[in-house]
């Protein structure tokens, strides 16, 4: 058989000999294959990203929370961080200089007002007492034959046995010693307070600090270091600082109703204490910008303590028949402030202009009305005039792969319309 050499060669194999085709020509075959393959795979991705807009599958719902639009007179108050200080606080010292002998109470014990704290050794005091006494007994029979002495003297004079000034020379000695024996007196008062000081009794009600000087040791008189600290905790009060720009809203409240301060109570029902405030500081701060107020609580259950921090909330006004919005429901954008209203399962912005943010919730203008439903939570989730998902309250489930993402931003954006206080004429 004629066969072109270049299409197939001879393959000798003992006993047999057949014609088969060059090895070359398999890898053509392998090839083209693989070339039909990346053909189509380019011709149906082409195909797919070129498909009508209308054949792709529609975004899903956003899930969102939702709150109502309501309408009520909202307070106008300022939320601000105050300090807890003592009504009284009296650092005991010793007055006179002695040996401490005792301490009379526990550290951290309440005690009362004219309750034995210190005692010092009183043994000195008394010895000078009895010192004081005696010169005081010598002195007075001194002076008794003085009295003697003038009277004789005077009767001499009148008969020309002495002269004028021995008369009066026993006249002189007679007022000395009248002189010494009223310091002898005051010796004896001075003696008498300083072992009365060697009891040291509590001047005020309140809790004692701790003993800072222990029994045993030698104490100075009115020494830079107290023996104790007392603090009168019943009543106690609250200092907070407001800004001035507040100061005409103060003034207006305390000739009218006056000022109230509440702080929120440790005890299980949570019930907020408030308390008149009694004190306004006579000074702008220059360099906080600030006044200082302070209100007066009794403190009965004796849940606050000196130097303690608390959230204080004044109220200075009020916004009458207000529309009102959680604070949450308000976002920030470059062309104000805005909210989002579900309307027949959309979301439809709301621009609006704040009257009054408390950080919970927001007076607001705009084009709202009572029992509007806005969106406080998965805001970053919708597109305006876009479909919305109403979830139950905190039911709010997110899906996709930013739910992280969006939970992150959501805290932050609530952190940032809840941090300043803020009331726009």
């Amino acid at each position: 058989m004629n066969v072109p050499p270049s299409r197939y060669v001879v393959e000798s194999i003992p006993g047999v000999t057949r014609m088969a085709k060059p090895r070359k020509s398999r890898k053509w075959l392998i090839g083209g294959v693989a070339l039909i393959l990346a053909l189509g795979a380019f011709w149906y991705l082409t195909r797919a990203d070129n498909a009508p807009v209308a054949a792709q599958r529609p975004p899903a719902a956003a899930p969102v929370r939702v709150a109502d639009v309501v309408r009520r007179d909202m307070s106008v108050v300022r939320r601000t961080p105050g300090t807890v200080i003592a009504n009284t606080t009296v650092q005991v010292t010793a007055r006179v200089q002695g040996v401490l002998d005792a301490a009379n109470f526990k550290e951290g014990q309440f005690v009362k007002k004219g309750d034995l704290l210190f005692r010092i050794d009183p043994r000195p005091f008394e010895a000078a007492l009895a010192q004081a006494r005696a010169m005081l007994v010598r002195d007075q029979a001194q002076l008794k034959n003085a009295n003697r002495d003038m009277a004789l003297y005077e009767h001499l004079n009148q008969i020309g046995a002495v002269s004028t000034q021995q008369r009066d020379t026993s006249v002189s000695q007679v007022e000395v010693l009248s002189a010494t024996l009223a310091s002898d007196e005051a010796a004896i008062n001075i003696a008498q307070l300083n072992l009365g000081y060697t009891e040291i009794r509590s001047p005020v009600d309140g809790k004692t600090g701790p003993l800072l000087v222990q029994p045993g040791n030698m104490i100075a008189a009115n020494s830079t270091m107290p023996l104790v600290t007392i603090a009168e905790i019943q009543p106690i009060k609250i200092s907070f600082n407001l800004p001035q720009a507040d100061l005409p809203l103060i003034l207006a409240r305390q000739r009218t109703n006056g000022l109230t301060a509440s702080v929120d109570s440790n005890d299980a029902a949570g019930k907020p204490l408030s308390a008149p405030v009694n004190f306004t500081s006579n000074a702008v701060n220059n360099q906080s910008g600030t006044i200082e107020l302070r209100a007066t609580f009794d403190n009965r259950d004796l849940s606050f303590l000196p130097g303690q921090l608390v959230n204080v909330t004044v109220e200075l006004d009020s916004v009458p028949n207000a529309v009102v919005v959680p604070s949450d429901a308000v976002n920030d954008g470059p062309d104000g402030s805005y909210v989002y209203v579900v309307a027949n399962g959309k979301a439809v912005q709301h621009n609006v202009r704040i009257v009054f943010d408390d950080s919970k919730n927001v007076a607001v203008e705009g084009d709202l009305k009572p029992g509007d439903s806005v969106i406080v939570e998965g805001q970053l989730r919708v597109d305006p005039s876009g479909a919305v998902n109403v979830l139950p309250s905190k039911d709010i489930t997110r899906a996709g792969p930013n739910t992280a993402t969006d939970a992150a931003q959501d805290e932050g954006r609530r952190a940032t319309s809840t941090g300043a206080l803020r009331i726009i004429p």
